[in-house]
This record gives structure tokens, sequence and C-alpha cells, in this order.
């Protein structure tokens, strides 16, 4: 390192009294580098750590979303067809519900557009692409004097036609809530 001409210190340049100040300046300016070079470090490393745990909540958040929705964890359109198909067999065989269904029944263009609408209807409430295009609940049950007893026997019907296919206890629960809460649409007595 050259010496650096000072004026009014004392010291002259290019004598060994000179090189003091330049080496304490080196020492100084060392020791503010390894400070500086030790924040660096704790900063980065500091850094790292809020980065990883940024990525592990990024990584769950994607898993979230991952996690195929209940439509899809129900099989698709063709699988709850299936299981639309096996609940309205199993409920005009249940002599506890089955009046209700009674009209219906006999009339295949009648049955037919409650199928679409049941599938429909549970393919949306599972996060599906189908669209729901039927009566709301409250009116399409209006006047009907269904009880809180005629609902739970419907849904132990479901509950049938889930369980012929094998259908796991989480995705049976999701559905079920989803679809219970329109219970109090649908209860009148």
């Amino acid at each position: 390192m050259l010496a650096q001409k000072r004026t009014g210190t004392g010291f002259r340049p290019g004598t060994k009294s000179s090189r003091i100040p330049t080496l304490l300046r080196y020492h100084i300016e060392k020791g503010a580098c390894l400070q500086m070079c030790k924040t660096m470090i704790v900063v980065s490393v500091a850094l790292a750590l809020i980065l990883s745990s940024f990525s592990t909540v990024f990584a769950q958040e994607g898993e979230k979303v991952r996690t195929p929705s209940l439509y899809k964890r129900l099989g698709g359109k063709k699988a709850i067809t299936a299981v639309v198909n096996e609940f309205i067999s199993v409920v005009v065989a249940d002599t506890r519900i089955n009046k209700f269904f009674a009209d219906t029944a006999k009339d295949p263009k009648r049955v037919e557009k409650l199928r679409k609408n049941l599938v429909d209807q549970i393919c949306a409430a599972g996060g599906g692409p189908c669209k729901y295009k039927g009566k709301d609940m409250k009116t399409a049950h209006m006047g009907m004097g269904i009880t809180e007893a005629d609902f739970n026997a419907l849904v132990e019907d479901l509950v049938k036609a889930l369980d012929k296919f094998n259908v796991g206890e989480t995705e049976k629960n999701e559905l079920l809530g989803a679809l219970g809460a329109m219970k109090g649409d649908i209860v009148e007595k």
C-alpha cells in the first residue's frame, strides 16, 4: 500500500513512522471488513432461514392446491352417476320415504330428470364442472311435509349407496356435510 501524505499529523511520507497510520488504517479497515463480513453472514443465514420457511409454507399451500377435488376423489361424473343410480334404487325400495318419490318413479322422464339433477348437484357440491339447474331445495320440497326422520332416512339411503361403491369415510363425510347444509330448506316439520 502506498503511504498517503498527511499534513499536520507529524508523520512524513516514506519514513517508517509514516507507515504506522497506513498499517493502522489497514487493520481498522480489515476489522471493519471482518465486522461487515460477519454481519453479511448473519444476514445471509437469517435470509436463508426466512426463505426456507416461506418455501415450506408455499409447499404446504401447493399441497392443498394439489389435493384433488371431492369430485375427482369420488371418481368423476361416471362414478357419481353410478352412486346416484344405486341411491334412487334404494330410495324407491325404502318404505319409510318412497311415498315422496311414488309419482316420479312412475314416469321415466321424471326419473331421468331427478337422476340428472342429483348427479349435477353432487358433482357441483364436490367441486366438479357440473352446474345444478334444478329448483332450489326450499322450492323443490315445499309442501311435501318432510320430517327430520324422513331426511335422516334419505341420508341413510345415500350412505348405503356410497358404501356399496366403497367410498372412503373422508369423501363420504365431505359429501354428506355439503348436502347436509340443505337440511333446513328440505325439512318442514
